[in-house]
This record gives C-alpha cells, structure tokens and sequence, in this order.
C-alpha cells in the first residue's frame, strides 16, 4: 500500500518530484507510526463493514480503526464483536493484505484482544493490531501482555497503539508522574508501538469542555497544555520518542462561523470551487489544527469522518522547499556545523538544531512523498478530493 495510491501514475508524476514509497504490514514500525497519517475511526457494529473497508480504501484511506469501545454502546459490544469476526472472516476471503488498510481493532478489556484473535482464526492476517483505550501504566501491562500472549497465539507480529485519555494524565497534581510512569512501561513494548493516540475528547470532557468549529484544541489551554506535556514526554528527538497522532478533528458538516475563515484567504483565495467545497465540508478549522499539529510535533491525525483524510494526506506531503532544506541539512554531515543558506534563499538552516527536524522530514517524505517545485498542498488537497 502507499499514500496517493488511488491516482494514476501520471496523475502522481505531475504531482510528486518524489513519488510515496510502499509500505506494509511487515515494514519497520517506525516507518508505520508516520505513514498511518488520517487514520479512520469506524464502529465495529457496521452492517457493511467488508464494503466501507473497500470503499474507503478507493479514496485513499491507508489506516483504519474498527471500534469496539466508545463509538458503540456497552449494550452492542457482543453483538459488534460478533459483526467484526464475521465481516474479517470475509474480507479475508476476498482480499489479501496488500489490498487493505492497516486494519486495528479498538478494545475494551485486555481479554477481547486474545478472544478475539482466537476467533478472527486465519483472518487475523489482516490484522496490523490493537488500539488500547485509557492507557495508563496501571492499565496498559494488561494489554500489552495481551498483545504479546495473542501474536504468540497468531505466529505473526501484531502492533499496539495507546490512547492517553484518562483523568489522571489531565489533572495537573498527576500528571507528570503518570506520564512518566506510562513512558517506563512502553520502553519495554517499544518494538511494537507504531503511534500514540491522544483523546482530547475524553480530555475535554473532565471539564465540561468541547471546542466549536471555530476554534482547534490549542485554543482550549487545558487540553493544549496535555498535548504539550505529552509531546515532552513521549516526542522527543532523543531516540526515545515515538510518533504522537494528531487528535480527532469532530466536525464535518456546515456550521455557522464566528470568525472569518481560514480558507477565504491565502492561499486558497483564486480557488474559488475548491475553496467553497471546503467551507461547505466545515473544514477550514480542521485544515489549521492540522498545522498547528505539525507544528507542535504531531503527525497524522485521528479521523471520524472520511472527507477528513484527503486534508490530512495534503498536509503532510513534504514540500519541495523543505525536502531541499533537509537534503541540506542532512548533506553536512554527523559532524557538521555552522549555518547554509537555503535553497530557496528565504531563510537560514542552522546544522545542528535542525538536524532533527531534517531527519523526521525524511522520513516523512518516504511514506508521503515529495511535492514537486511549484505544487503546493492545495493542489494535492484537490486531487485527494476529486
């Protein structure tokens, strides 16, 4: 599989002056945790399951999570396990992994995800692993031992991703120490945590908050305040960090708008039609908390919509210009130093200090490619969208 895979070849040669590379499920997990980019949110209880995989596949979904926990009641868990074993069982039938998104299931105990490989039976192929809800390290040692226990039962490597929701990671006077306590289990996992999740829902919701349309989640402080202490913790450039997912962007219809929206000004303004079918999908707050993510050390975002995905894929499309810069910076060498002027003349690289940067913005161009000189996220949101 690869971003951009749904286009034509020539339609990716007009677009990319380096093209996405493939990846797999068996691929390094480094390399998984930045290439999982909008990962899409769907309840396991879908009647369609098998079709909406296929479908979302065809318009450029490379991840998704088949939900469990909080998007279906606790009334339809059996029956939504039930669904999710069924639908598996016959999208292996029909398709082999190559085909398929990198397919999670999200759990609620620590038990389903052994239940559930056992009963997936040579169907858990499909499977790249588990989403494990309201990670702390007092709940996470069940569930990783469970992952561990369940790809000995399967005979094949299964993937765990931690979601940072709980009470305690909010509330100052714990936070610090249940970030580190969480950071102490998952070095011991590292080989097989490809992400970290981020519920700012969940986050939201110990205060009575939720964000409108209007406004991204590092216009709420509190929550803004989480994302910075666990980019502290688990993000840094170190060798000890991981890939930390952006969080759910929860709006996608039209909504009256308070301020003047981002997409009616630069660089969208000349782009009327793409413009207004952006407004009209409610997506011009989305479009900058997907930058401010980047920019707060974030990659790729959780998704509860599909006309979310093609914004989030655009965005992380390494540019030319910092493709150029990184290739600089990188080019001096382990021992360099000093200070090059950029390629494109506008700005200073500074060797050492942005070293790091240089070495994440390679790797991101592995997985999503390099826009070509002149191609700018804008045009790659509109041939994600067409």
């Amino acid at each position: 599989m690869r971003h951009y895979g749904q286009l034509g070849a020539a339609e990716r040669q007009a677009l990319f002056h380096r093209e996405p590379a493939d990846f797999d499920l068996e691929s390094e997990v480094r390399t998984l945790g930045v290439a999982l980019g909008a990962t899409l949110y769907s309840p396991a209880t879908r009647p369609r399951l098998v079709a909406d995989i296929h479908k979302q596949t065809a318009r450029g979904v490379v991840s998704m999570v088949l939900c469990l926990e909080d998007s279906i009641s606790d009334a339809e868990v059996a029956g939504g396990e039930a669904n999710l074993v069924r639908q598996l069982r016959r999208l292996h039938r029909e398709s082999a992994p190559a085909d398929l998104p990198l397919l999670f299931v999200r759990v609620r105990r620590p038990d389903q995800v052994t239940d559930l490989t056992d009963r997936l039976g040579p169907a858990v192929r499909l499977l790249a692993g588990f989403v494990l809800p309201k990670f702390t390290a007092a709940t996470g040692y069940g569930y990783l031992e469970a992952v561990v226990e369940a790809e000995a039962r399967c005979g094949r490597r299964l993937l765990a991703m931690p979601v940072l929701e709980s009470p305690e990671l909010m509330h100052l006077e714990t936070r610090a120490d249940r970030l580190a306590d969480a950071a102490r289990l998952l070095e011991k996992y590292r080989e097989r945590v490809p992400a970290l999740r981020i519920g700012v829902t969940d986050f939201c919701s110990v205060y009575g908050l939720r964000r409108g349309p209007d406004m991204t989640v590092y216009d709420v402080h509190p929550v803004a305040s989480v994302i910075a202490d666990v980019v502290n913790v688990f993000g840094r450039a170190d060798g000890t960090g991981y890939t930390i997912s952006g969080p759910v962007w929860e709006y996608f219809r039209t909504q009256p708008r308070m301020f003047q929206p981002q997409l009616r000004a630069s660089p969208f303004r000349g782009r009327g039609d793409l413009r207004e079918r952006l407004i009209e999908h409610d997506m011009d707050g989305l479009l900058q908390e997907i930058e401010l993510d980047r920019a707060n050390g974030l990659q790729g975002k959780t998704c509860i919509h599909p006309s979310h995905v093609a914004a989030v894929h655009a965005l992380s499309v390494v540019s030319h210009e910092e493709y150029c810069d990184a290739v600089d910076i990188l080019g001096a060498g382990p021992n360099g130093g000093g200070v090059l002027r950029s390629s494109y003349t506008n700005k200073m690289n500074e060797v050492k200090p942005h070293r790091s940067w240089a070495a994440r913005t390679l790797l991101r161009s592995e997985v999503f490619g390099v826009a070509r000189e002149g191609v700018d996220h804008v045009d790659l949101l509109e041939a994600g969208i067409r």
